[in-house]
């Protein structure tokens, strides 16, 4: 399975990382790719050595004004020339998608692929990875947003919420393999 991340290529504390790594292990382990954005820098870098490590492979897409960011010795990277081409390519290399604690870029990336869901673009399965509770106000908006009325489908058609790696792992296995 060809797993797409979306995190933070930020350096962070232990609450973050230790989550991320293990995760990252479980994808390795599990034969699966890493797509992600092909940073060597921060929460990025923690994940992808994981994946590496525990035998998986990594495929990076990156954009021209970050390559100077970008890991060396990815199984494959790719340089897109904007974000959004960005964003696509992401999306068109995944089977699934998993969203881990970041900031705007990662939100962004977060709420397009939501939204494409929702609009029937894409049915790949999208998990809300919960570390430290760092998506619990999120998460709150986007109930009230359906309690409201402005989502037309219900949030857990949407996106699966877990705070545990291996159950978002399981998660992703079960949608790929009935799909």
């Amino acid at each position: 399975m060809n797993v797409c991340v979306f995190l933070s290529a930020a350096d962070l504390d232990e609450r973050y990382t230790r989550p991320a790594r293990d995760f990252a292990e479980l994808l390795g382990k599990g034969g699966h790719t890493l797509v992600w954005g092909g940073s060597d820098l921060g929460l990025m870098k923690v994940v992808a050595d994981g994946v590496q490590e525990a035998g998986g492979r990594i495929r990076g897409i990156s954009v021209d004004f970050l390559r100077e960011c970008a890991r060396e010795d990815a199984d494959e990277m790719v340089f897109a020339a904007d974000l959004a081409q960005r964003k696509a390519l992401l999306l068109g290399r995944s089977d699934a998608i998993v969203v881990m604690a970041g900031g705007l870029g990662t939100l962004d990336e977060a709420t397009d692929i939501m939204e494409q869901r929702r609009h029937g673009l894409h049915n790949k399965p999208v998990v809300l990875l919960n570390t430290a509770g760092f998506y619990s106000g999120l998460v709150l908006q986007l109930r009230r947003m359906e309690e409201e009325g402005f989502l037309p489908v219900p949030l857990e058609h949407l996106v699966f919420v877990t705070d545990d790696g291996a159950r978002a792992i399981a998660y992703l296995e079960q949608v790929i393999a009935t799909n």
